[in-house]
């Protein structure tokens, strides 16, 4: 396609950058001139690598085009030195305490992971699929979705004062019966629920104002997840290692401020490259197919009916 340009995130060891002005036909040397100089390392030791888990990028041809390498627009290329000898792979393993996982968490904190968006499906249970796949590492279940539901509606039938037509915008009985319904869809409420009754805090970042919304904040619990959401969908943030002998993880300590910083960082790159949906002042087009959509509605309609979730303003 004419004029077709890759976003792409380098992530170095001095943070991660943003490079817009490639193209599907730039080679391999033109991403490694990139990445030698955002990285300060020569081209001639680089060591690039890309896709989920993260896998070498061949760059023994400089001349291939970065779509023969299936790089696409969104993808996060990591630029290590050839020579850099990390620590020993960690596998986590069943049977393992408290501190021994939160003292994994750490080595793969401070091994140069990246957070990354885990995509779920728009099937109108995209907040409780994220948040499960949250919770369970990374493991996507589509059938966690109705016990989710299920679980909301107990709560909020269960206690009616706190849950009340003003807190809820209808009834306790409607609410009960519009959440069980697998054509709703869930927002702060159901999150604020869900971090209460997990006793851990919920962070949402919207990519449309470029902040963070921490669910539990107060309560200072041990642990958070991070979502992400752009107006209509959300999916699930979690840390992929460099190695890809190691497992990525979805909960993180609350103490630490640095996944947070790194999820402000995803939602500036999403601002910037208008990948939100505005669902109050549209027009949209849907950055997978292009396809012109003048009202929320369509937006909505559309991300039901293709399962696409980019959109981006005209």
């Amino acid at each position: 396609m004419a004029g077709e340009t890759l976003s792409l995130r380098l992530k170095t060891k001095t943070g991660q950058r943003v490079v817009s002005h490639l193209t599907p036909e730039s080679t391999v040397d033109d991403l490694k001139m990139i990445a030698a100089e955002h990285a300060h390392i020569p081209s001639s030791a680089l060591r690039l690598l890309a896709g989920f888990p993260p896998k070498p990028v061949d760059v023994t041809d400089g001349s291939k085009s970065l779509r023969s390498l299936n790089i696409r627009h969104g993808d996060t290329v990591i630029v290590e030195e050839e020579s850099r000898i990390g620590p020993p792979p960690v596998t986590l393993k069943e049977g393992y305490n408290d501190s021994v996982l939160r003292e994994i968490q750490s080595q793969y904190l401070s091994g140069g992971g990246i957070l990354t968006r885990q995509v779920v499906p728009a099937n109108n249970s995209c907040l409780f699929t994220a948040f499960n796949l949250a919770m369970n590492s990374g493991q996507l279940n589509l059938a966690s979705a109705r016990p989710t539901r299920e679980l909301i509606a107990r709560i909020v039938a269960s206690d009616p004062v706190k849950y009340n037509d003003a807190f809820l915008g209808k009834t306790n009985a409607e609410y009960c019966s519009w959440i069980r319904d697998s054509e709703s869809w869930g927002g702060a409420i159901e999150v604020s629920i869900l971090s209460m009754h997990y006793k851990l805090e919920i962070d949402v970042v919207d990519t449309q104002a470029v902040r963070i919304n921490r669910f539990g904040e107060d309560q200072h619990y041990a642990e958070r997840v991070l979502l992400i959401y752009d107006g209509i969908h959300y999916d699930c943030l979690m840390l992929e290692p460099a190695d890809p002998s190691l497992r990525c993880i979805t909960k993180f300590p609350t103490s630490d401020s640095n996944i947070l910083s790194q999820a402000m960082e995803l939602a500036e790159e999403a601002k910037s490259s208008r990948q939100y949906t505005d669902v109050k002042n549209l027009s949209l087009k849907c950055l997978v197919c292009g396809k012109g959509l003048a009202r929320p509605t369509d937006a909505e309609t559309h991300a039901k009916e293709t399962g696409h979730i980019n959109f981006g303003e005209m």
